[in-house]
């Protein structure tokens, strides 16, 4: 069974999308479509940006969102997925995918968000730590006995977990990992604490949006960051959706039950490739690829 799975923030970088562009009469629709929704010009920022303008909150999560939904919309036209998910932001790119959202539903809850999350991370400082080489238990603990908001926020792989939180809990959390045999135990540099409570303002407010937003059957399962398990009931993926921006992102477990459930292959389709390295250390005998055109 084929699984296509869809990247989050971070796998942006310039000039993307612009082989789709300069190929495909039907992404070009897209794209001017998208100029027209979002109210500026992203494809200039995409095309020929700097890293820096690729890194405003409002221009990362839409540009990310595009380049994989367009490519999905090509590639889709020769291969159909049996299964899908997506890391954090990539979970609105996988329900366009499997027809959930619509194009247009699914950009503007991506700008929705992306605002959303810039306001939230203005409330309080706040910042991320990826953790490597220790057992999610004992990072678990360890957040859960720090003073202050400090959660673990992405289960990325096996001895690879991101924690979110307040910057001085953070920091207090980051020490005692070290301490506990931590490989590492890096601050990100990362705008806010996603993925965790301090996120409930942003949640609120997307949430309202997501009420708004037409949800329809999908035509295979979707593997959310919430719960992990297939879901296939549009009342269901919404609720989970409307969590997602104050839960953990549990990556490894999502790709444990696909595997679980039958998938052979993995397909990241978007920017990057960071993905499939992810897959590959969760489920080594898996096949994984990229989505070329």
């Amino acid at each position: 069974m084929k699984a296509f799975i869809f990247p989050g923030q971070g796998a942006q970088f310039t000039g993307m999308g612009l082989d789709l562009y300069e190929n495909f009469p039907e992404a070009q629709e897209l794209f001017t479509e998208a100029n027209n929704i979002l109210g500026f010009s992203i494809t200039d920022i995409m095309f020929k940006g700097s890293p820096e303008d690729l890194k405003e909150t409002k221009v990362t999560q839409p540009a990310i969102f595009l380049h994989s939904v367009i490519l999905y919309k090509i590639l889709g036209a020769k291969i159909k997925p049996d299964m899908v998910a997506g890391h954090s932001l990539g979970e609105f790119s996988a329900l366009v995918a499997n027809g959930t959202l619509s194009f247009e539903d699914g950009l503007r809850l991506v700008s929705k968000r992306a605002l959303a999350m810039q306001k939230a991370c203005e409330l309080v400082p706040s910042t991320m730590a990826a953790v490597l080489g220790l057992a999610d238990d004992v990072v678990e603990e360890i957040c859960k006995s720090t003073e202050g908001i400090v959660v673990p926020a992405n289960y990325n792989c096996p001895g690879q977990l991101v924690i979110s939180g307040e910057i001085d809990a953070v920091n207090r959390a980051c020490e005692a990992l070290k301490e506990a045999g931590a490989r590492r135990a890096l601050v990100l540099p990362v705008g806010g604490a996603f993925h965790s409570p301090l996120m409930e303002p942003a949640r609120e407010e997307l949430a309202a949006a997501i009420e708004e937003t037409l949800f329809n059957k999908p035509s295979c399962p979707i593997y959310q960051n919430v719960t992990t398990t297939a879901v296939s009931e549009a009342s269901e993926i919404k609720k989970n959706l409307m969590l997602q921006l104050t839960a953990a992102v549990k990556w490894t477990q999502s790709v444990q039950h696909m595997v679980a459930d039958g998938a052979t292959s993995f397909t990241e389709v978007g920017p990057g490739r960071v993905l499939q390295g992810l897959v590959k250390k969760i489920a080594p005998n898996v096949e994984t690829s990229s989505g070329t055109v």
